[in-house]
């Protein structure tokens, strides 16, 4: 149920958001502006914030509402991937973050993998586009809805370092795979990487 609650907390936020970019009657405005409160107040039933706190966050959404891109780089080598540990719960993810306006998917990928782990890489091919939303992959609630791609890189150069955000960069073998930080990425999503990795004519995952 909290699931449910959340996706229509995030239509609603959507309907709001566009509403408010296209509208200029005030009453419309008004009502817009209700109807981003009360996503809100229904989001924060079930999240670590409070109400006040989302609002402001939908309020630095402006214009016609889409799913934020998140990129992730699957990096290979002696068949391990290369992980980062997270700063901020100390769990262990996929190097990737939120896409820049004005930068194409290929270039966020591989500057997310240098500046969280050191390494230098070339992205080859989207192995998969992930709805975040999609029960099938059980991520934890999130405030905003997300595609999640999920990119093989090449490794050319580079060594581990350290970041603002992350605190170690190890590969693992795939059964050797540490505790995920989940609303990141899912042990079912490291699992399918390695398949793609063992089978690189196959074609890209969706959904």
């Amino acid at each position: 149920m909290a699931v449910k609650w959340l996706e229509w907390a995030q239509k609603l936020q959507a309907i709001a958001q566009t509403g408010l970019a296209y509208s200029e009657n005030p009453f419309d405005i008004d009502r817009f502006q209700q109807v981003q409160q009360v996503a809100a107040e229904m989001m924060a039933t079930s999240s670590h914030l409070e109400a006040a706190e989302i609002l402001d966050l939908f309020k630095q959404e402006t214009g016609y509402a889409t799913p934020k891109v998140d990129v992730r780089g699957a990096v290979f080598q002696n068949d391990k991937i290369l992980l980062v540990k997270e700063r901020f719960d100390g769990l262990w993810t996929l190097p990737g973050g939120y896409v820049d306006v004005g930068e194409p998917p290929s270039q966020a990928v591989e500057r997310e993998v240098y500046e969280e782990s050191g390494y230098q890489t070339r992205a080859v091919k989207l192995i998969a586009l992930y709805d975040r939303d999609h029960p099938r992959h059980q991520h934890p609630p999130f405030e905003y809805h997300v595609y999640k791609l999920f990119f093989l890189c090449e490794l050319i150069s580079g060594s581990p370092v350290n970041s603002i955000e992350t605190e170690d960069a190890t590969f693992f073998a795939e059964a050797e795979i540490p505790a995920l930080s989940v609303s990141r990425v899912v042990p079912s999503q490291i699992t399918r990487l390695f398949e793609h990795y063992r089978h690189p004519d196959w074609q890209t995952d969706f959904d």
